[in-house]
């Protein structure tokens, strides 16, 4: 499939949606000037579609492998990622006290998008890499940061999350994983994960995996939960790979996409020989495991984006080529490429504006947590509110553009040869995992309505609303944001079980709401008529005219009592 940086976009989001140029200002941050963004954002396109790019059929068609040895990854894999930790890339928003280069998390964003979108499956490793930095920066131990951070910085190790357990889903609190005190300041880690992606393979040195496990009488549900460091080999005194930590890789999940991104059934102490660390304090590891979601979630967000462009690209690039009939309001009979036909037209600039939408709401979260790194506690309280945003609405946008991706290749779309079909089997489970957008929806009416209410009045989302009310110019985004407030106000004061109803189409519409304030600011710094500005300002339009209308027409949705979903017992669903 083809692929092309998309350079001249990041560049132009980081500008006018991150405002990356106030962040360079900071002492922090001082190392991201202009020249240093342009050589990142260029040189990792280059890597990208050189060695990553490459990959993605065969990561699709031959996939990661079990053995009784661990797990295996197709031909190529290694050497690239080999490639990735010798060029530093995973080291660009790592603090440069871990090792890193200490730039900006939205570069370190707008890496992975590039990456994600020559090979979403591959680029999953290193994010979760990010999350598991995230959460040792904040809550590891000085000796534990000064033993594995390095490491995880270049990407010569990798990092995971192990929170699932076959009984255990979004319960977290149901877990039965045991960890038991050693004596010596180590723990026994016993019991089995599901889902772990990038639980194990053959491209790095160790695999830090990262633990919920329960200690001896500690408290029933999420107060009785601490995090551990699990590494695949233990490390020898020197600080390197040594024995084996009794951690076996039961099996790997038979799935719909994704195939190149290893799923894994964990045991842990199959031998009573699975050693672990505790990371920050006993019964602290739902905080020290938010740190970490919170950074996936959105890192997830951005898989969608990156499926959107992936199939973006592919779409036009086959609509510029593809030859049939005749344009129904031409003049002349003879056939032309399709992209001339005025639905595939439709499909065309829907799915490059939702993409750039959804671009611009996921940098804009980045951008945030860059703000709130820095002690900005008005970012802290924004980054909460649009994480479940990004997160829901990033993916969703992912899975719609990857489906009209599908329809405009036609029945060519629905051929796996044609490769179409990889994206939409890819993206299908980032709106599932991380916490469903259900949950995020949930999220959303049940915590992030009343955040900071009682500190500033208003709280967070009043601010948000202002926010987008002072820039905003079209009527439609503005009866919009009209719409969102009076909405949350509504649901602020309703039952849990109204609330609750109404909270996916409702988080829909703040969502288009905050995509479509991105996007109009982005549309007035479009100014010259240079190819790319002209595209710019014709999706900017699209967005306004057709998309953020859809949204309006949520409203009843948002605002319906939840009494007709339980007009009826459950067992009539079966009727």
């Amino acid at each position: 499939m083809p692929f092309t940086p998309i350079t001249a976009e990041q560049r132009f989001v980081l500008d006018h949606v991150v405002r990356v140029r106030e962040l360079a200002a900071t002492e922090r941050f001082a190392a991201a000037s202009d020249d240093v963004i342009d050589a990142v954002l260029e040189g990792v396109g280059a890597f990208a579609a050189g060695e990553w790019a490459p990959l993605l059929r065969a990561g699709d068609t031959v996939g990661a492998r079990w053995t009784p040895e661990g797990v295996r990854m197709p031909d190529g894999y290694a050497e690239a990622y080999h490639d990735y930790v010798d060029g530093g890339w995973g080291t660009i928003g790592v603090p440069e006290a871990h090792g890193g280069q200490g730039l900006p998390f939205a570069i370190q964003t707008a890496v992975l998008d590039t990456l994600g979108t020559a090979n979403m499956a591959f680029a999953l490793c290193p994010t979760l890499t990010v999350g598991a930095i995230e959460a040792l920066a904040h809550h590891g131990s000085a000796e534990q940061q000064r033993l594995y951070l390095p490491h995880l910085a270049t990407g010569a190790w990798t990092g995971t999350m192990n929170l699932t357990e076959p009984q255990a889903g979004s319960d977290v609190g149901a877990l039965r994983t045991t960890a038991t005190p050693l004596g010596d300041g180590t723990w026994r880690i016993k019991g089995t994960k599901i889902f772990i992606s990038f639980g194990d393979h053959d491209m790095a040195e160790n695999i830090v995996h990262l633990v919920l496990a329960r200690t001896p009488d500690a408290p029933v549900g999420t107060k009785g939960i601490s995090l551990f460091l699990v590494p695949k080999f233990r490390l020898d005194e020197d600080g390197r790979p040594g024995a084996a930590n009794d951690v076996r890789v039961v099996s790997i999940e038979h799935k719909m996409g994704l195939h190149a991104s290893p799923t894994c059934v964990l045991s842990f102490g199959d031998h009573d020989d699975c050693v672990g660390e505790l990371i920050g304090p006993e019964h602290g590891g739902m905080r020290a495991m938010f740190t970490m979601m919170n950074n996936a979630r959105l890192n997830v967000g951005l898989q969608g984006v990156q499926a959107a462009e992936a199939a973006t690209q592919a779409a036009v690039a086959y609509a510029l080529e593809r030859v049939q009939s005749a344009r129904a309001g031409g003049t002349s009979r003879d056939a032309v490429r399709i992209v001339e036909h005025p639905d595939v037209r439709r499909m065309l600039m829907r799915m490059k504006a939702q993409t750039q939408a959804a671009r611009a709401l996921v940098y804009y979260a980045a951008g945030q947590v860059d703000r709130a790194g820095s002690g900005d506690a008005r970012a802290r309280g924004r980054l909460e509110l649009v994480t479940p945003l990004a997160k829901a609405h990033g993916t969703d946008l992912g899975n719609e553009v990857a489906s009209l991706g599908i329809q405009v290749h036609g029945g060519m779309g629905y051929i796996e040869e044609t490769g179409a079909a990889q994206f939409f089997r890819d993206v299908r489970i980032t709106s599932i995992y991380e916490g469903t957008n259900g949950i995020q929806a949930a999220d959303l009416v049940g915590r992030k309505l009343a955040l900071g209410r009682e500190a500033s009045g208003g709280g967070v989302f009043a601010e948000l609303i202002a926010d987008m009310r002072d820039e905003a110019q079209d009527a439609r985004l503005i009866a919009l944001i009209d719409a969102c407030e009076a909405t949350g106000q509504a649901l602020a004061d309703a039952s849990t079980d109204d609330r609750l109803a109404a909270s996916y189409p409702f988080l829909t519409m703040v969502s288009v709401a905050t995509c479509g304030w991105l996007m109009e600011r982005q549309g007035r710094a479009a100014t010259d008529d240079a190819p790319f500005m002209r595209m710019k300002r014709a999706c900017v339009r699209f967005y306004l005219e057709q998309i953020v209308p859809e949204a309006l027409g949520l409203v009843a949705a948002a605002q319906a009592p939840a009494d007709v979903l339980y007009a009826v017992e459950a067992e009539l669903f079966a009727e």
